[in-house]
């Protein structure tokens, strides 16, 4: 959480290119370098029944 505001990414696959390597999608769009991802799986806490709570609010004056 930065300022008070939840951040996110967007994964964009890229066919041809290995981890390292950057990557054009030109114009506004820019450049990335191409980063590993997390190949573990959320099954195991899915399965538990895990429940994510919602973020507090209240603590704040």
């Amino acid at each position: 959480m930065i300022n008070q505001k939840t951040t996110a990414v967007r994964l964009i696959p890229v066919i041809g290119k290995g981890v390292g390597e950057m990557v054009d999608f030109g114009g506004l769009l820019g450049y990335a370098p191409i980063i590993p991802v997390n190949k573990f799986g959320c099954d195991e806490f899915v399965n538990r029944r895990g429940r994510i709570p919602a973020p507090v609010h209240s603590f704040k004056n």
